[in-house]
């Protein structure tokens, strides 16, 4: 009778199989850090804000707010992601109101946290490229893709013709408010209303 042979080992669990170790993250600290680097960076700028400062204002550790972002850059890109496509309006499937909502919401984000983060990428794009590279994947490119969408859904809709310049019309609209508010004129009641009449008409969209 063959000798019987020594059972192997079990394997260790798979990472994701093991047992979380030390007490879950707090949503409650997640959204009071969020909150006051969005507050802060209106206040003071990209510059004058600090990590310690939004820790206390959040009234949370040093440690607890290292824990969960890694520098400041890291924050204010997932500040401005809450922001910005966390509050972004749903699309409605009207193509005019879809636009203005967007455009609205925009300028709503940059009222609240300042343009100081756009001067910043502006002038440093050679020596921050972790926070403009963090900016352009979680809320400029995503910000663009919700009026991306509601363009196509309109071109599908036989809306607007079908050889449309989608980006271009992306691009005037969105850049519209920079050159508004970067010029320093203020924005009157109706502003996002003749932006985006103006973008349709440039694209031949279907009217009535």
């Amino acid at each position: 009778m063959a000798p019987s042979r020594p059972r192997p080992a079990s394997d260790p669990p798979a990472p994701a199989a093991r047992r979380a170790r030390g007490r879950p993250r707090s949503a409650a600290h997640d959204e009071a850090i969020l909150e006051a680097a969005a507050r802060l960076l209106g206040e003071m700028g990209y510059a004058g804000m600090s990590m310690e400062a939004v820790a206390a204002a959040a009234g949370v550790s040093k440690p607890t707010l290292y824990l969960r972002y890694g520098g400041k850059a890291e924050l204010v890109a997932a500040a401005f992601e809450r922001l910005r496509i966390g509050g972004a309006p749903a699309l409605s499937g009207d193509l005019r109101a879809d636009l203005i909502a967007q455009l609205r919401h925009l300028r709503a984000v940059f009222e609240r946290v300042g343009m100081s983060v756009v001067g910043v990428c502006l002038a440093e794009a050679q020596h921050l490229p972790d926070l403009i590279g963090a900016l352009r994947d979680r809320s400029l490119h995503p910000g663009r893709q919700l009026m991306r969408d509601a363009l196509t859904s309109a071109r599908e809709r036989g809306e607007i013709p079908a050889g449309a310049d989608i980006e271009t019309a992306i691009e005037t609209a969105v850049g519209a408010y920079y050159a508004r508010s970067l010029a320093g004129e203020a924005f009157d009641a109706g502003w996002e209303e003749r932006v985006v009449d103006a973008t349709l008409r440039g694209l031949g969209a279907r009217t009535g």
